[in-house]
């Protein structure tokens, strides 16, 4: 657990910092003028949809619909889509592909609704879901904890700075007409004050959010997956994701293809010839160009958040080192 003085200090920069975050108990992080939505395919799923996909399953007949026993919970834009493609080459994990959001938006419909969407399992089999927005869920670590305390988190986190721009970058696809990034990011321009009220930073503050998660369940839970690394070696953290979990590491090197085009590796069974599979077109999508001065201003607030960040969790993710590279 993260010493007291680390958590004091990021509480006390979260209310200080921010007087236009102090949200209600509950109250989503809202963006402005309501510009984020989710991609289409990971967009809030009808009933029906969700049902369908429950019941797609290579064994219909067979199994029953269990509780997750593992949740991937974080972070949007950070690679959750491929953790969950790549995971779900495995034989022992059965997992939905759309993501249910039942522990933020449809928690009222109660455990018996969750139940009823997911895939059915065989015994030994690891039943999963993927919701991105649950790690920044003010109630989701409660809720999670109060259907099973021994539930396994993933978060898949990536450098901030790039995570907030792909965040607009998705955004921006589906309405043109939205102010520039540098509009979105900063509360005063020439004063240079990053606005964290606006959820494409905020979702990057992950030591705040985490500190909410530790009040629930031991670090020994969660398991901190890196989007830079799911890209340059899928099958080195793959590795961790099947270990965590307690599965035979069967998912390697042999399921990934590097696409070149895409700038990301493509998932292909190995013993199938077949064209490999990879993310769907709103996946890497080029990054809008950012003036310079505003990522490296966007660089400085994170920093001490990042900092804060590894110490909580024991692993440096290198995102300082990384842009010194650049």
């Amino acid at each position: 657990a993260p010493a007291p003085s680390a958590a004091n200090s990021s509480r006390e920069a979260a209310a200080g910092a921010w007087p236009r975050t102090q949200l209600a108990p509950g109250e989503a992080i809202a963006a402005p003028s309501g510009a984020f939505e989710r991609d289409p395919q990971e967009s809030s799923t009808t009933d029906e949809e969700l049902s369908r996909a429950g019941g797609r399953s290579t064994t219909p007949d067979y199994g029953e619909r269990r509780l997750p026993q593992a949740l991937i919970i974080g972070v949007k834009k950070g690679g959750t889509r491929a953790l969950l493609e790549a995971i779900r080459a495995h034989p022992d994990v059965r997992a939905v592909g759309t993501e249910p959001h039942f522990f933020d938006r449809n928690y009222e419909k109660g455990l018996q609704w969750y139940r009823s969407v997911m895939p059915k399992t065989l015994e030994g089999q690891i039943t999963m879901e993927k919701t991105p927005s649950y790690f920044v869920t003010n109630e989701a670590p409660k809720r999670i904890h109060s259907m099973a305390k021994d539930t396994k988190l993933i978060v898949v986190v990536r450098n901030p700075v790039t995570r907030a721009i792909s965040d607009y970058t998705q955004t921006l696809s589906k309405k043109p007409e939205i102010p520039t990034f540098e509009v979105l990011a900063f509360k005063n321009r020439t004063l240079g004050l990053i606005d964290a009220s606006w959820s494409a930073i905020r979702i990057g503050i992950y030591a705040l959010h985490l500190e909410n998660w530790l009040q629930y369940f031991p670090l020994s839970q969660i398991l901190f997956v890196s989007g830079e690394r799911l890209i340059t070696d899928p099958a080195g953290e793959m590795a961790k994701v099947q270990d965590f979990l307690g599965l035979k590491r069967i998912v390697t090197e042999k399921h990934f293809y590097f696409n070149k085009t895409k700038g990301f590796p493509c998932l292909k069974k190995p013993e199938d010839s077949s064209a490999p599979r990879c993310l769907g077109k709103s996946k890497g999508r080029t990054h809008p160009k950012i003036d310079p001065d505003v990522i490296h201003r966007l660089r400085k607030f994170y920093k001490p958040f990042n900092v804060m960040f590894y110490q909580m969790t024991g692993q440096d993710f290198q995102w300082e080192q990384e842009e010194g590279d650049q």
